[in-house]
């Protein structure tokens, strides 16, 4: 990639940045319900620690709170292009040379920015009621969410493109997270779930995703890390790939 795509991706970031910052309620709600649940539900899980097969439950339960994070904040980050589709921003950028791509980067990385951010106060408010683990593998666990979110934030502006109609996006998107909230075991491991339900899980690629951050967390490496790690590639790459050609076909 060249340096003038690079120089307008971060024209593009900076002036999505500006209006984050002018309005950060966004980054703010986006932060309340997995604080809620780390809140209200994760005491619930301590008595559980050793049925669960950790000593610590907030190594399982924190994890799957950064993956919810990543999965439902960037999936609802395509909202913010209807409306600039609907203001003329999209059309107003359209007449300029800037790359079609740096138009979709620039975005993404705003959304990367904030998971990232609101990944770290997740993990500090979660050290503040208990957790323990392993710090570099914590670290490695937050990149690997925010590469989840960036698959997520592509895809969400690709559908934001398409549908251009929020009535149209929400209940699309609720209907693909909530099968992927409740069979990734982001809240339990599925381990502890019925063998026909265990079996089903084992193909959604965010499932493994879950179970990698919470290996990294613990500092116990094994197989499942790798798989978690492909798959998060293979969904970035794809994600990356439908976003780019959306934008490319709606920029024409």
């Amino acid at each position: 990639m060249t340096a003038s795509f690079w120089r307008e991706t971060g024209i593009v970031f900076r002036r999505q940045m500006r209006i984050a910052l002018r309005n950060p309620a966004w980054v703010i709600i986006g932060l309340v319900q997995p604080i809620l649940y780390l809140c209200l539900f994760g005491p619930l899980l301590k008595p559980l620690a050793g049925q669960l097969g950790t000593t610590n439950a907030y190594t399982l339960f924190v994890p799957g709170l950064l993956i919810q994070l990543g999965i439902f904040g960037a999936l609802f980050a395509g909202f913010s292009l209807i409306a600039e589709w609907r203001a003329g921003v999209i059309e107003a950028e359209r007449v300029t040379p800037a790359s079609r791509t740096a138009l979709l980067f620039g975005r993404i990385l705003r959304d990367v920015l904030q998971l990232f951010v609101q990944g770290v106060v997740l993990i500090g408010l979660g050290f503040a009621f208990g957790l323990r683990g392993n710090l570099v593998g914590m670290f490695f666990g937050l990149i690997l969410t925010v590469a989840l979110g960036t698959a997520c934030a592509a895809a969400s502006n690709a559908i934001a493109l398409t549908t251009k109609s929020e009535d149209v996006m929400a209940p699309l998107i609720n209907s693909v997270a909530l099968p992927v909230l409740l069979l990734s075991g982001i809240l339990l491991p599925m381990t502890i779930a019925p063998q026909w339900l265990q079996t089903v899980s084992d193909i959604i690629p965010t499932k493994h995703i879950v179970d990698a951050v919470r290996e990294l967390f613990s500092g116990a490496w094994t197989l499942e890390l790798l798989w978690g790690v492909l798959w998060t590639v293979v969904l970035v790459t794809a994600a990356l790939w439908w976003g780019t050609r959306t934008f490319r076909r709606e920029n024409a």
